[in-house]
């Protein structure tokens, strides 16, 4: 069986769709144990215990920190060195994931009451925040952009950036990305150890305020822990696609879009919905046939063999509703009434509507986040954005006028509560 096929119709298909998504973060106490010790020892020894780590997972032979930093101009020279079809094309992305999120960046407000009290808020961009880039099996320069860009465009003053080196090898589309980006330092440094060294700071690397990006257990693992100290972007799982067809869309496109999320890693999952049995049949012979010529075809096979199904449904209208229960990282809706089907999604991580707007497209270039809510976490969280870089303090200066009205409300209800001092404080301020 290459994958699942489900009914809507069947009398436990609610029960098949629960065992389908279900999914526990590795609960790993070797990991865990693990990170506690390395966070440790980075909040006890520093540098050190960074330099330490980094000599002996990722086998760079650094007798300083100051050789795990990277100066601005071997940023440069990588962009420089790219060929002109990637420099143009690292250009172009960063353009439009600059240019979309610009226009979320908010403002400050406030407004006066007839008594002449000022309530407002007041919006702050974060000091300095840590971004960490997964390095070793992969090199990904678009979590770079999708990590720094709305930072910088929230107006972040620090980006430090962390990135893992094994053996010394770094991609130079990686560091292309962080001068395009405009990140501020570069270490070369990954795992629980440069979480430790962003969250508790060195004498080398800075402390953060919070720090985003994707990493591996350990990574996670240690993103959870130092949580409370500084912030994080969220503790992400398996990436995920959801496609819902109405058997307009060529399968052989359809089958390629389950397969750009299937090959992440053997726990990613891939869902279609449809309600036509042929066109599903159709996708199921395209992934047989496309499937061997994939260069992670077995990745592929194993995520859609354990996690991934092609699921018959009644209508679209019931497909969306599925949709919403799963609330799937990645929402396609390849239909010729997309517009129409995405007004009935309340949870989604991001949608791509109509035919042409494969879930690739969102991973590079289009502009939106590619950082997105899994794990059904998109039923009450957001992609990465500039509000994530931004803070919201409240503004509250009451005019004498407004301290008469305010404070027999105030005192009243801290006598309630048993607060003599809430209510006499704000009693003083009553004119006799």
């Amino acid at each position: 069986m290459l994958i699942r096929k489900l009914n809507s119709t069947q009398a436990d298909f609610a029960e098949q769709l629960k065992t389908l998504l279900a999914y526990e973060a590795e609960d790993d106490t070797r990991i865990e144990n693990a990170v506690t010790e390395i966070l440790v020892d980075v909040k006890k020894r520093g540098d050190a215990a960074v330099l330490e780590y980094t000599q002996r997972f990722d086998r760079v032979p650094a007798h300083s920190m100051a050789q795990l930093e990277l100066p601005a101009s071997e940023l440069k020279a990588a962009f420089d060195g790219l060929s002109t079809e990637q420099r143009t094309a690292l250009e172009a992305a960063a353009a439009r994931v600059r240019s979309y999120h610009e226009k979320q960046k908010q403002d400050s407000w406030q407004y006066t009451e007839a008594d002449g009290t000022v309530l407002g808020q007041k919006i702050t961009p974060l000091d300095r925040v840590g971004i960490y880039v997964p390095g070793g099996k992969a090199a990904y320069p678009s979590s770079v952009l999708m990590n720094a860009m709305p930072a910088k465009v929230a107006g972040v003053q620090e980006i430090i950036m962390v990135v893992p080196t094994p053996d010394g090898v770094k991609n130079p589309l990686v560091l292309a990305a962080a001068h395009i980006a405009g990140v501020t330092r570069v270490f070369t440094i990954g795992g629980a150890q440069a979480v430790g060294a962003l969250a508790y700071g060195t004498a080398t690397v800075p402390p953060v305020d919070k720090i985003v990006g994707p990493g591996n257990a350990y990574v996670a693992a240690a993103k959870r822990r130092v949580f409370g100290l500084v912030g994080i972007d969220m503790i992400a799982g398996p990436s995920e696609i959801l496609i819902i067809c109405d058997a307009h869309t060529n399968p052989d496109w359809i089958a390629m879009d389950l397969f750009s999320q299937a090959e992440h890693d053997e726990m990613a999952q891939a869902i279609l919905l449809c309600p036509d049995v042929a066109f599903i049949e159709a996708v199921e012979a395209s992934i047989a046939k496309q499937l061997p010529t994939m260069p992670r075809a077995e990745t592929i096979r194993t995520s859609l063999a354990d996690r991934g199904a092609l699921i018959q449904v009644r209508d679209l209208d019931e497909a969306c509703e599925i949709a919403n229960n799963i609330a799937a990282e990645h929402l396609e809706i390849s239909t010729q009434n997309a517009t129409e089907l995405a007004a009935k999604i309340r949870h989604a991580g991001a949608m791509f509507l109509g035919p042409y707007s494969s879930e690739s497209l969102g991973d590079y270039c289009a502009g939106p986040n590619h950082v997105l809510p899994t794990m059904r976490t998109a039923r009450f969280s957001s992609p990465l954005g500039v509000y994530d870089f931004q803070k919201r303090s409240s503004i509250i200066h009451v005019s004498p006028a407004g301290a008469q009205t305010l404070g027999k409300v105030a005192a009243t209800l801290a006598y309630g509560e048993g607060l003599q001092a809430h209510a006499q404080s704000a009693e003083w301020r009553l004119k006799n």
